[in-house]
């Protein structure tokens, strides 16, 4: 009996985003925060080289750690495309994950999914990753095998008319050959 997977890849999720900002304080120290909360940032410093660097780092961590999900809507269409206001394009094509910094400003690293038509139009964003097709996935039953079936091949597969036990050639052995 098979049963069908309950999710369809026709079911759509909204695009995610992650955002790595630098904050300036009075006292001319900076803090790092990723939306992220599960993520330890560093503490508040002097040192904005070094905060510059973290925050680079921790959103291409970000970036490589993702899984873009073929079947997630486009992040920046669910803004309004307000990351690309000069040019109006409807959301379309696959979906691709983006780390979009603007060196001029420095402060913000923002890693998005968005749809192929809103990549190339989001000034200061490279594609680091694109979905794979979605996969329509089915449910094998667990094979059953008698409990006192002997296991001759690693991994617990048995079969009660051949093995080592009773004469066949053990996996990996040449038959009819000298050496």
């Amino acid at each position: 009996m098979t049963t069908a997977h309950t999710e369809t890849p026709t079911e759509r999720v909204p695009g995610r985003a992650w955002t790595i900002r630098l904050t300036g304080h009075s006292d001319r120290s900076a803090t790092v925060a990723c939306t992220t909360a599960a993520c330890r940032m560093p503490p508040r410093s002097k040192d904005l080289n070094v905060l510059r660097a973290f925050a680079a780092q921790h959103a291409a961590a970000h970036a490589k750690a993702a899984t873009v999900r073929g079947n997630a809507r486009c992040h920046c269409g669910s803004t309004g495309c307000e990351a690309h206001p000069d040019t109006r394009t409807h959301c379309a094509g696959a979906v691709t994950l983006i780390l979009r910094h603007d060196p001029t400003v420095g402060r913000v690293w923002t890693i998005e999914e968005v749809c192929a038509a809103c990549a190339p139009l989001i000034p200061h964003a490279r594609i680091v990753a694109r979905a794979t097709r979605p996969r329509r996935t089915v449910e094998q039953p667990a094979a059953t095998v008698p409990a006192n079936a002997p296991a001759s091949v690693p991994g617990g597969f048995s079969s009660s008319n051949a093995g080592p036990a009773d004469g066949a050639p053990a996996p990996g052995r040449r038959t009819g050959q000298q050496r």
